[in-house]
């Protein structure tokens, strides 16, 4: 499994992305569900968002999140950084397989 950090940046304002970021949200808790996400939330300042996120490929992370709304809505681009966790906090040793 690869690790990623999925970051967002927001080519609208964070007001104009309000009518979809409920959206956006159940978007993703598929992930979630799908165990390809540990966590997310937005950036402060309110420019993009920040996902840490994993995947068996990077085509396969990079495939998800072309579903996000905020993607095909035209309202953010992605970057994705591939990482080793070397060290963690057992707490997520299961989530990191």
């Amino acid at each position: 499994m690869k690790h990623f950090i999925v970051e967002i940046t927001y080519k609208v304002t964070f007001e104009e992305l309000q009518g979809t970021l409920a959206a956006h949200r159940s978007f993703l808790d598929e992930g979630y569900e799908k165990g390809l996400l540990l966590m997310s939330g937005p950036q402060n300042p309110k420019v993009g968002g920040m996902v840490v996120a994993r995947a068996e490929t990077l085509e396969e992370i990079q495939e998800y999140f072309s579903r996000d709304p905020y993607q095909k809505g035209g309202f953010a681009s992605y970057r994705f950084i591939e990482f080793t966790p070397v060290k963690n906090n057992p707490m997520i040793k299961d989530w990191l397989g």
